[in-house]
């Protein structure tokens, strides 16, 4: 396994998926687990140690409200943690977004975008991380870069076709 992919809860699996599709379209071996940093931390702790045992790479830790959950698991290890903040309050996202991104000083979280954005951007911050020690991979990500520029490229010569 290179990635081990954890969310705080089953609600959360909808925006996950963008990550869990993004690290299938690359052939990133991964696991994802729902495990909370508060009702389940003994659980968390074993994932986490599990996963290092078994070769990961990256953990992506998904959470909403207070978003402990990347924290905890970055605490606990030293592989690259990369958080997603998840809409799951009336504050839309922004709790668990100031919560993941104002980690103090020393226990690093990378965190990206909030839902199934951020998802798929933390796969791809994965992946990013993974190819640099996999030449393949390094290729198959610069041919997706490029893919979504010609992508819009194409849109915009479709769209000047008919103005």
């Amino acid at each position: 396994m290179d990635v081990l992919i954890l969310t705080g809860s089953k609600n959360d699996l909808g925006d996950i998926d963008g990550a869990v599709q993004t690290l299938k379209k690359f052939g990133i071996s991964h696991e994802l687990h729902i495990s909370s940093a508060h009702r389940t931390l003994k659980r968390t702790v074993e994932l986490v140690e599990s996963a290092e045992k078994k070769g990961a790479k990256v953990i992506i830790a998904a959470a909403g409200m207070s978003a402990h959950l990347p924290g905890v698991v970055a605490a606990m290890t030293i592989l690259p943690v990369i958080g997603v903040p998840l809409n799951a309050s009336s504050l839309n996202g922004l709790d668990s977004l100031m919560s993941i991104v104002q980690m103090p000083g020393g226990i690093p979280v990378a965190t990206t975008a909030i839902g199934k954005s951020g998802c798929v951007n933390a796969a791809l911050l994965a992946v990013s991380i993974l190819a640099l020690s996999d030449k393949a991979l390094a290729e198959k990500l610069k041919r997706y870069r490029k893919d979504m520029a010609d992508s819009v490229i194409k849109a915009d010569e479709e769209i000047n076709k008919v103005n």
